[in-house]
């Protein structure tokens, strides 16, 4: 089966477990754009305390390339798959990764969260993350915005101030308020 001509497109790839570094090492020197979005945890062991970088997305990387020459990314030592549904991969929306982009570039502090489907969506107006969209929840006192990975039903949370956020009416929303929208 011929596949229609995509493009150069962002992908999750399923990688073997802890092989993330590498894998992204490997298909950095074959020449493609790869991403992994790390952060850092502090561990203790009995005689001392240690800080890690730890994946965002265990299991997972991000590599930009051209579905219809995927080859040489599938037998890149530790790939296992590309994410889709059933034998057709699927790509990752370019803003999520823009947004993991600049979320990891910030060097706020950030973690993995557990994947939402429903909460407040909203745009940051102000600060490192200024034109980042995601979904805003609150623990304690921290606000946390939340930025999803459709494809790979996977999150996560970075802090913002309460008055960096603002809301964002998405279509459906605007509809039910009788506003009209072209989308």
């Amino acid at each position: 089966m011929l596949l229609p001509n995509t493009g150069v497109q962002w992908f999750a790839l399923v990688v073997r477990s802890q092989h993330e570094k590498m894998v992204a090492s490997v298909l950095h020197s074959k020449g493609y754009e790869e991403f992994l979005p790390l952060y850092t945890v502090k561990r203790r062991w009995s005689d001392r305390i240690k800080q890690l970088e730890l994946p965002l997305f265990p299991g997972y990387v991000f590599c930009r390339f051209d579905l219809n020459h995927r080859l040489p990314i599938l037998i890149t030592p530790g790939v296992i798959l590309i994410v889709g549904a059933g034998k057709l991969p699927l790509p990752v929306d370019e803003s999520e990764i823009a947004a993991l982009q600049s979320i990891v570039k910030s060097g706020l502090e950030t973690e993995p969260w557990p994947y939402l489907k429903v909460g407040q969506r909203v745009r940051i107006e102000r600060g490192a993350l200024e034109g980042v969209e995601g979904i805003l929840t609150s623990i304690k006192k921290p606000f946390r915005l939340v930025v999803s990975v459709t494809l790979l039903q996977r999150s996560v949370a970075v802090e913002v101030d309460q008055d960096w956020a603002s809301p964002v009416a998405n279509p459906m929303e605007l509809a039910s308020l009788g506003v009209r929208c072209q989308v």
